[in-house]
């Protein structure tokens, strides 16, 4: 008896397959090619949580000129208006008053409280920047995930589909032949059972496809069209080389660094507020007693005043500011040997796809030539129908786990990359408008009024930021 994967009829199936293949090549190269990079770069002008973190840093910005506040003097205002009443025997009488003083006030010494309250907000300011770019580094890896993502469950429906269709046709001539007699109702049914689940396979690639889609859109910020392959892997150091570099250059790591200098500011800080500050006063003021005199004054006062028992407060606040150091510096611990797991872990990862698309390629042409062989054989009646749908399955498995290694190991890249802490729009090159972090900060450090040049060159970027 001879099998239902005659020659004839299986050629027929491959020439439908790549007629459909050709066509869809066709039809999809009539839409504009979107490369990885052009994703990561909408991914980063799309980006609502790189816009919520550079908010975030503004605000810390705006703390720098908070505290630079501290070291300028004051001038401030009072306006009083005063309605009093008196009675005699039986004769009531009124009289209004108004006053308007003028106070301006200057810290002449604080030991340093002051100065340091501006230093501990730079130190404030650099972390929060480093965590902007750790940001950053999660956004891009997650924008070359989903592209990646889709290209691979794409091949793999495609990969279904010409399935499906091979399938289908052989289970016409399988039914054909049964007609005639020449194979049994088993190796109809047989047929029939592998199309089903070539179909439900097609569906779950299906649902698959979808959803990487979803996640593209969701983090490049449009739906994908035709996405190129992409290029080369990124220039990667060795292991030993990319562990100097990661605890060189991560942002997370850099962070900690800054939050722990913040920190030691803040002990001296809050040492300096135990210690008396001697500040100087103006007032300048005007009477009218609302008989029709008016009395000027003026004064100057020098003045110093300093804490002798609060409470505790300002030894609990030291101790605080110290636990708060020793917290980041376990947090440093931690942050550092997290870095050397990760990247560890992400070049393991690149060495397993890296070896697994060796093997994968091995089992492709192994599977090949062993479901040429069985076809052969079932041609000649030697193999039944079970044992060629088998070597198909086997071949359609190897080529889905070939699919599967290729792009893990493109994903792996840039996991090493993210481990390294270079994953970033400058270290990509990538072709955007890039944040400049210390633009806004500049413009704000020195605590401008709105009325200056400084002021409203702010007032026109704050517009442009709500733009």
């Amino acid at each position: 008896m001879h099998g239902i994967f005659g020659r004839k009829t299986f050629g027929r199936g491959i020439r439908h397959v790549a007629a459909a293949a050709a066509l869809t090549t066709m039809l999809s190269g009539a839409a504009v090619a979107e490369t990885l990079a052009a994703a990561m770069t909408s991914a980063y002008n799309h980006s609502g949580l790189l816009e919520q973190n550079r908010a975030v840093l503004r605000a810390a910005d705006e703390d720098v000129a908070i505290a630079m506040s501290a070291l300028r003097p004051t001038l401030g205002w009072t306006a009083d208006v005063q309605r009093s009443y008196s009675r005699t025997g039986v004769n009531r009488s009124g009289a209004t008053s108004n006053s308007l003083a003028l106070t301006a006030s200057y810290t002449l010494l604080d030991f340093g409280q002051s100065m340091l309250g501006v230093e501990v907000a730079k130190e404030t300011v650099l972390a929060t920047r480093e965590g902007l770019i750790a940001i950053e580094q999660e956004v891009l890896f997650r924008a070359a995930s989903a592209f990646l993502n889709v290209r691979q469950t794409e091949a793999i429906v495609n990969l279904r589909q010409n399935n499906v269709r091979v399938i289908t046709t052989e289970l016409r001539a399988a039914r054909d032949r049964f007609e005639v007699g020449e194979v049994t109702r088993t190796d109809v049914a047989l047929a029939e059972a592998s199309l089903a689940s070539a179909r439900s396979a097609l569906a779950g690639a299906q649902g698959d496809l979808e959803i990487a889609r979803a996640e593209y859109t969701a983090v490049v910020g449009h739906k994908p069209g035709r996405l190129t392959a992409p290029g080369s892997l990124p220039r990667l150091p060795s292991q030993a080389e990319g562990q100097q570099v990661a605890l060189r250059l991560h942002p997370s790591l850099r962070q900690v660094q800054h939050q722990i200098l913040a920190f030691e500011l803040g002990i001296k800080r809050a040492e300096a507020a135990m210690k008396p500050t001697v500040s100087l006063t103006g007032r300048l003021s005007a009477d009218d007693w609302g008989d029709g005199s008016v009395t000027a004054g003026r004064s100057i006062t020098l003045g110093a005043k300093g804490p002798i028992y609060q409470g505790g407060r300002l030894s609990a606040e030291v101790r605080k500011a110290m636990a708060q150091r020793d917290q980041a510096r376990g947090n440093l611990h931690s942050t550092r040997n997290a870095i050397t797991q990760d990247v560890t872990n992400a070049y393991a990862t690149l060495a397993v796809a890296i070896a697994s698309i060796e093997a994968s390629e091995r089992q492709v042409r192994a599977a090949q030539v062993a479901f040429n062989g069985v076809r052969e054989e079932a041609s000649l009646g030697a193999r039944t129908t079970f044992d060629v749908l088998e070597a198909e399955q086997d071949l359609l498995d190897a080529r889905a786990t070939l699919i599967t290694a290729t792009i893990n190991r493109q994903i792996a890249a840039y996991q090493v990359l993210a481990a390294l802490g270079m994953l970033t729009a400058d270290q990509l090159q990538l072709d955007i408008v890039r944040y400049d972090p210390t633009e806004y900060y500049n413009l704000v450090k020195s605590a401008p009024v709105p009325s200056s040049r400084q002021g409203k060159q702010l007032d026109r970027v704050l517009e442009r930021l709500q733009r």
